[in-house]
């Protein structure tokens, strides 16, 4: 089945406290998947789910009118992961990700892996709390809007080289950044400008603070 044009939304058990700003990102034909304790979160964002997956470990299965998939309780994928897999065989190539940071540090980290892999497909990913928007920069140039309180550069993965920020507090040239020394954290994007981020080997977790 493809969904080209689609944006698939993975909804994740994480909490959210700003609902608001969360449904003002969604959009009318967005593809709803809810994972297990995910559900929590339905009523507040006002929407139907299309798919509902989990072991339902952490929430009961509700039984809603929506196609479920039951996971068994000992499995290699997390809830999330096996959504974001889920999806990608159906064609998505966009995802959005909600309720998937915070809490749990090693589901954090985990789940900021799917943006990882998600590049290595050459598939967009975002993912948003409370406090922030993230997404990789590799290939593609990013763009900063200068709406967004601070911007910070991470590396995840390994070494990412020849990096440029342009229109920045802190601006950067042919640049080096590692795992081991996070010196691109808390940038902030000239007034009235918008920043620009490139990278010209590897790729770099890029986290907007909104302010």
């Amino acid at each position: 089945m493809e969904e080209n044009g689609r944006r698939c939304v993975v909804v994740g058990g994480a909490e959210i406290r700003t609902y608001e700003r969360i449904r003002a990102l969604l959009r009318e034909d967005d593809f709803f998947i809810f994972c297990d304790s995910g559900l929590r979160h339905l009523e507040a964002l006002g929407v139907r789910p299309d798919l509902i997956v989990g072991d339902f470990d952490s929430h009961e299965n509700p039984h809603l009118p929506a196609e479920t998939i039951v996971l068994p309780h000992e499995k290699d994928d997390t809830d999330t992961v096996f959504a974001v897999r889920e999806a990608l065989g159906r064609g998505f190539d966009d995802f959005l990700l909600l309720g998937v940071v915070g809490g749990r540090l090693d589901h954090t980290l985990g789940n900021l892996s799917i943006l990882a892999h998600l590049d290595t497909l050459g598939r967009r990913g975002c993912i948003v709390d409370d406090y922030s928007r993230m997404r990789m920069v590799s290939a593609e140039p990013a763009e900063i809007e200068d709406s967004f309180a601070y911007f910070s550069l991470l590396n995840i993965t390994g070494t990412a080289r020849d990096i440029t920020v342009e229109n920045a507090k802190f601006p950067l040239r042919g640049a080096e950044i590692t795992c081991e020394y996070p010196y691109g954290v808390s940038n902030e994007v000239l007034r009235g400008r918008t920043a620009r981020v490139t990278v010209g080997k590897g790729r770099l977790l890029l986290i907007e603070d909104f302010a």
